[in-house]
């Protein structure tokens, strides 16, 4: 039998309605003739509840021991949605982690999928098992524990899984319908896309557009998984959603796909900086070290000797990025002025693969920024991307401008 895999988040499956809810629709694609693997998410809500809790009980806690509770809310929804299924009439068991196994590296909380092995579900398929509902976010390390992929990881188990399995397709059921040119809470006009290209969606996820996490995009990338967005609230046929698949799929794009922003962001500069062979190591290496996720770096040019290097990074992650900095000076390895952070700032970004043969999409940009009196503070560039940080107050501004400025509410 073909095999689907089918990816239910949190709020798809956050009361025992929506989960029967959620069962109808695996219902269908078992009267379709699939073999179906499904994962799940904790119901809405549950994993903040378990990191609280970790938290008021261990501020320093062990993350062997977060692990083991954070992944608790999936086992949960795991059981509940085979029950569900069972109810009607349809063979199904619950998996975890460790049963498959989904065997991970020892990263807790940030785990890495090494192996799925493939043997124990196909056999239990083969027995006459139709669904397999499997825990997402979790597996196992070498050492017997359980881990954790990060938040968001079930979207990673689930094209994982369908890698592993050579899925037909790969179906996230969310809370949106789709992946859309902008955020339509900023604009009015932003249109749902049909398909979108892999490196489109990988760009506008490590950007700030939340449908996807970045990681279950590689994975389908990588593996050239055929992934498609869609709501859970809604009743869907066979074209709905958003495919997301490999550039030659899409017969015809606009230059640009999609405009996303981060809204949280913090510019960071070194003020005259000894600018020497080695300096950029010398900075970024105890940045690094710190946890801190530099994005994108300017360097001034050099003057008598000395020059300005400015860095974004994270909000959440000045204070760690200002330590770092000041410890490295007093140690002598870098020598700087003044370390100025402005956390007022936000990035916002246009992508599209049809940048790659198209001129002008820079100038563009730039024109309907400076329209609006828009100061950009830092640029930077990609052969599918141009990113800017300005003022946080411009961020809604800047995005219906730009969604404007390349008539993304047209279709190609």
């Amino acid at each position: 039998m073909p095999i689907l895999v089918m990816k239910f988040g949190g709020t798809s499956v956050a009361t025992p309605d929506r989960i029967r809810r959620a069962a109808k629709r695996v219902g269908r694609e078992v009267a379709n003739g699939y073999d179906v693997i499904v994962i799940v998410s904790a119901m809405a809500g549950e994993t903040n509840k378990m990191v609280g809790l970790v938290d008021e009980i261990s501020p320093f806690y062990d993350a062997r021991e977060y692990d083991a509770v954070v992944s608790s809310g999936e086992n949960v929804t795991a059981g509940l949605m085979a029950l569900t299924l069972q109810e009607m009439d349809i063979p199904a068991r619950s998996w975890q982690g460790w049963q498959v196994p989904l065997k991970t590296t020892s990263a807790h909380g940030a785990a890495r999928i090494e192996e799925i092995p493939t043997d124990n579900i196909n056999a239990k398929f083969a027995e006459g098992m139709q669904v397999a509902v499997v825990a997402g976010f979790q597996g196992i390390s070498p050492e017997g524990r359980i881990t954790t992929l990060g938040r968001g990881g079930s979207d990673t188990t689930a094209v994982a899984f369908a890698a592993a399995f050579g899925a037909e397709r790969c179906d996230i059921y969310t809370d949106v319908d789709g992946v859309y040119t902008t955020d339509p809470r900023i604009s009015a006009k932003a249109r749902k896309l049909d398909r979108i290209a892999f490196e489109e969606m990988l760009e506008l996820a490590s950007l700030g557009a939340k449908v996807l996490q970045t990681r279950s995009v590689e994975l389908a990338m990588r593996y050239n998984v055929r992934l498609r967005v869609l709501s859970s609230f809604e009743d869907n046929n066979e074209t709905a959603g958003t495919l997301v698949c490999a550039e030659e799929d899409i017969v015809e794009s606009n230059v640009v796909s999609g405009v996303a922003y981060s809204r949280d962001e913090a510019k960071m500069t070194l003020i005259s900086v000894a600018d020497r062979p080695g300096i950029a190591a010398a900075i970024f290496g105890p940045l690094a070290e710190a946890g801190v996720n530099v994005d994108m770096i300017v360097q001034n040019i050099s003057d008598d000797g000395r020059t300005d290097m400015t860095f974004s990074c994270p909000v959440d992650q000045v204070k760690r990025a200002e330590k770092a900095m000041l410890g490295a000076k007093e140690k002598g390895d870098i020598n700087f002025h003044e370390l100025v952070a402005d956390t007022d700032v936000c990035k916002v970004s246009v992508v599209g693969i049809g940048m790659r043969s198209h001129a002008g999409v820079a100038s563009k940009m730039f024109d309907s920024l400076a329209a609006e009196g828009i100061n950009i503070k830092v640029i930077t560039t990609s052969e599918i991307k141009i990113s800017v940080l300005i003022d946080r107050k411009y961020l809604e501004l800047a995005v219906q401008a730009l969604h404007d400025a390349f008539e993304l509410e047209k279709a190609a």
